[in-house]
């Protein structure tokens, strides 16, 4: 059965593509020098078919497991990475951070508002079970965004108490409204905060953000990246995980929460994963290419609609998310249902609010993903909040990305398309 796309929609994505040729080249430029870094790393650790086995139980002396943590280092630019299936997301890879850096009596600041939502209870700013780092003794502390947009002299400010001893930076928008922050402005932050206080630890919430740009938060001066395996760097092919690169001491910190201290890193099976996590790592900086695409690709079709989106169509790209701004409920219910319909999997499904896990408020989701919840597929989702507002990301080829879009637009247009 052919895609039932009405002609007023063809004729609204030819339109938004020619639109977005210099936008699209630009993207594609990134994705290339990427790969190059991506190709250099695996050349570098002679990456061999032999990496790929797995082992179980223990996990000990899994070669390719611990080549894979320094490749990642090296592309990220650092003296260690942790990557592991053993991350059941990026919430649980951040946590595994901030608890092995912090300890009772340290200060943790959030330089850019309130942090993505799962982590207010990891954090204890909400309640949400035992565990948080404020049943353990951690104070929060948060800089606010001044007129939406980063507080440098309130991050001085707030760096400079000799208790504060990690400045977590969200590089993502989360479910925010504010702009994501690009590489550069992330460096200049590192800064602000390193000239008041040395001795803090900078980690950087990286998901939806890695090979976006053609250099990431650990090179202008971050001390820890932070991401998820089913995002960005796991390439559409990762089934699981998440990912610590950084420092050496703060890795092994990280290491040390996740299983246990005295056994860090040198345990956790790979259970004949390892493939594809090489492989996801490798196409990663062309899925993302991708996932961006497709994101200007939904800005220009619901621009030429008369919808505000952010960033612009044309904007330079960030993170991999696009946001768009419904004003009421039912428009991004039905945006919602067409991305559900453009899914390759469980597209009959149509996506209704409900009380998902670690949010406060109802969220929409459309994810029709080869892997549950893999937000480097095509996915739409939404708190149901004013001011309703769509967030989509993902796409593992444009050409399944533009489709997935323009059966939203069809399904939000209805019959009189």
């Amino acid at each position: 059965m052919a895609l039932q796309i009405s002609e007023r929609v063809n004729a609204l994505a030819r339109q938004a593509q020619a639109d977005l040729q210099e936008q699209f080249a630009r993207i594609d430029a990134i994705a290339q020098e990427n790969t190059m870094r991506v190709l250099a790393a695996f050349q570098d650790h002679r990456v061999a078919e032999g990496y790929f086995a797995g082992t179980t139980g223990y996990g000990y002396d899994d070669l390719g497991r611990d080549k894979l943590d320094e490749i990642y280092a090296q592309v990220f630019g650092t003296e260690a990475a942790l990557v592991r299936l053993q991350f059941v997301n990026g919430t649980h890879a951040i946590t595994c951070a901030l608890f092995g850096a912090l300890k009772a009596g340290d200060v943790l600041v959030s330089a850019v508002g309130a942090p993505y939502d799962t982590l207010l209870g990891a954090i204890g700013v909400v309640d949400k079970g035992p565990g948080s780092l404020k049943d353990y003794g951690v104070e929060y502390r948060q800089v606010d965004l001044v007129d939406d947009k980063p507080d440098l002299p309130g991050m001085a400010r707030a760096a400079a108490d000799p208790r504060v001893k990690v400045v977590l930076i969200q590089r993502s928008k989360g479910y925010s409204t504010r702009s994501s922050l690009s590489v550069e402005e992330i460096g200049e932050m590192c800064r602000v905060i390193r000239g008041s206080n040395p001795n803090v630890s900078i980690v950087v919430d990286n998901c939806y953000g890695e090979f976006v740009e053609t250099l990431e938060p650990t090179h202008v001066g971050a001390d820890l990246v932070v991401g998820s395996l089913i995002k960005n760097p796991g390439g559409g092919l990762a089934p699981t995980g998440g990912y610590i690169a950084g420092r050496r001491d703060l890795v092994e910190g990280a290491a040390m929460r996740l299983t246990a201290p005295g056994i860090g890193g040198e345990c956790g099976c790979t259970l004949g994963q390892n493939r594809l996590l090489y492989q996801g790592f490798f196409l990663a900086p062309h899925t993302v290419a991708q996932a961006v695409k497709t994101a200007v690709f939904a800005a220009r079709m619901m621009e030429l609609l008369g919808y505000a989106t952010k960033p612009a169509a044309l904007a330079v790209r960030r993170d991999i998310i696009q946001m768009i701004h419904f004003g009421q409920p039912e428009p991004l219910k039905k945006f919602c249902k067409g991305i559900q319909f453009g899914a390759p999997v469980d597209s009959y499904v149509t996506p209704e609010p409900w009380d998902m896990p670690g949010y406060d408020s109802q969220v929409i989701m459309a994810a029709g993903a080869f892997v549950q919840g893999a937000s480097i597929e095509l996915s739409c989702d939404a708190p149901m909040r004013e001011p309703y507002t769509a967030y989509l990301q993902g796409g593992l080829t444009y050409e399944s990305g533009r489709l997935g879009v323009m059966l939203a637009v069809e399904e939000l247009l209805g019959p009189e398309a």
